[in-house]
């Protein structure tokens, strides 16, 4: 049975949109991390509305019964699709640029964006010390579920080497219980699932499908899509289109203007 989704809708009070854009997220966010750029996106094309999705194990949506798979969080997507009606477009950062080229074939989306992800399998990639995702899931661990103050779990993280922004953007996932404690409320053996898995398939098929055109974006600082990718990309089939954004692999934070600019551009 799919999980849950918890979504958020942006759009104009009293309006309905015409269409919706399905956003969602890389590992260990929340679509709330897309909030700014769904308002502003929204603002640009009145017509379209903005779902932000949080996937199974992550934010404030249902855990989900295993297997947790990419093929799951898909059957998740799809089930939230047909609740909401009217998603014309999905789109997907990082981990969440592979749930929607897995989702594809089941949601049938006219548009699917793919945010700095790569089609490709990576099988080593959990195993590899220059991971940051690998080198992060295993820090969380290591360290307590259970904290006096959600400063205390994002200064162990920066003590590991990681910058403040980012660990006070991981501690949005350490939430205050009714003991007044705060508890990290990711699920880690089931991300661990998920990167598996996520890192285990190739999904160049699911992206060369004919149905609906894709929207690649590679961001330029980025390592998340190598040169083979790259390369492959230049030869891919006429539906699939590529675009460059000069930003790091938070395109969305370095770059909002033009990650706004050019989906605001391609929606039909």
């Amino acid at each position: 049975m799919p999980a849950r989704l918890h979504h958020e809708r942006i759009a104009s009070g009293g309006r309905s949109p015409e269409h919706w854009l399905l956003v969602t997220h890389g590992i260990f966010g929340a679509g709330s991390n897309w909030r700014a750029i769904a308002r502003k996106l929204h603002a640009r094309r009145a017509d379209w509305g903005v779902v932000l999705v949080d996937l199974r194990q992550h934010g404030r949506s249902e855990g989900g019964e295993p297997p947790h798979t990419l093929a799951a969080c898909a059957e998740d997507l799809h089930a939230l699709v047909v609740e909401l009606g009217g998603v014309a477009a999905v789109a997907g950062h990082s981990f969440g640029g592979k749930v929607v080229l897995a989702a594809r074939e089941l949601v049938r989306p006219r548009q699917t964006w793919v945010l700095d992800a790569s089609p490709s399998a990576r099988p080593d990639a959990l195993a590899d010390p220059d991971n940051l995702v690998a080198r992060v899931l295993e820090l969380m661990e290591r360290l307590p579920r259970r904290w006096a103050r959600r400063d205390d779990f994002a200064a162990a993280i920066v003590a590991d080497g990681h910058d403040s922004a980012f660990a006070q953007w991981l501690a949005m996932n350490v939430v205050a219980d009714d003991a007044g404690a705060f508890v990290l409320r990711l699920e880690l053996p089931a991300l661990r699932a998920l990167l598996a898995d996520y890192y285990a398939r190739d999904l160049w098929d699911a992206l060369a499908a004919p149905d609906g055109d894709v929207e690649v974006v590679v961001a330029d600082r980025s390592s998340a899509l190598d040169a083979a990718d790259r390369a492959r990309l230049v030869a891919a089939p006429a539906h699939v289109h590529v675009h460059h954004v000069a930003a790091g692999h938070w395109l969305h934070i370095e770059a909002p203007d033009a990650v706004v600019e050019l989906i605001a551009g391609r929606l039909p």
